[in-house]
């Protein structure tokens, strides 16, 4: 994607936080949302990809781990652009530090909906077939937790 591109993409993204701040969300909460719907895109690929190759709790802390790595990148040059960073290395620890507490939510919600103990589940139940709906219960459930505590003690 060009230069140009990027800048008319980036534009037409503002217009719509700018639009939907009118309903009482911050604008960077909204920008955080947009950025944690591209993390569940990547984590969503990253456990697709390797399924075939390990089990699906390898493959979602490696889902997890790609994503939020992704998500840091986004959330400091787009949600929080206008704020002072700290260098890159201490404020991406941070930012996995402070989400770690979103991760005991984001793949426990995981963990507990494709575990084989849950619900007397098999590897045909929903979860197993379609994990994409485990990843998605956990985003939702991490989303909050990890927007206060990177809001607070990663990008202030």
């Amino acid at each position: 994607m060009s230069s140009s591109a990027s800048q008319s993409l980036l534009t037409l993204l503002d217009k719509g936080v700018v639009l939907l701040s009118r309903l009482g969300l911050s604008e960077n909460f909204i920008r955080f949302g947009i950025v944690g719907v591209l993390g569940f895109c990547w984590d969503t690929g990253t456990v697709y990809a390797l399924r075939p190759f390990t089990n699906l709790y390898v493959a979602g802390t490696c889902g997890f781990l790609i994503a939020a790595t992704a998500n840091w990148v986004i959330n400091r040059l787009w949600t929080y652009r206008h704020q002072q960073h700290a260098a890159p290395h201490v404020q991406w620890a941070r930012f996995m530090t402070a989400n770690a507490i979103g991760f005991v939510f984001n793949r426990g919600v995981f963990f507990t909906l494709v575990s084989k103990y849950f619900s007397n589940a098999t590897k045909t139940d929903t979860f197993h077939t379609q994990p994409v709906l485990a990843i998605a219960a956990g985003s939702i459930a991490g989303l909050c937790f990890n927007y206060f505590l990177s809001k607070r003690f990663v990008f202030s």
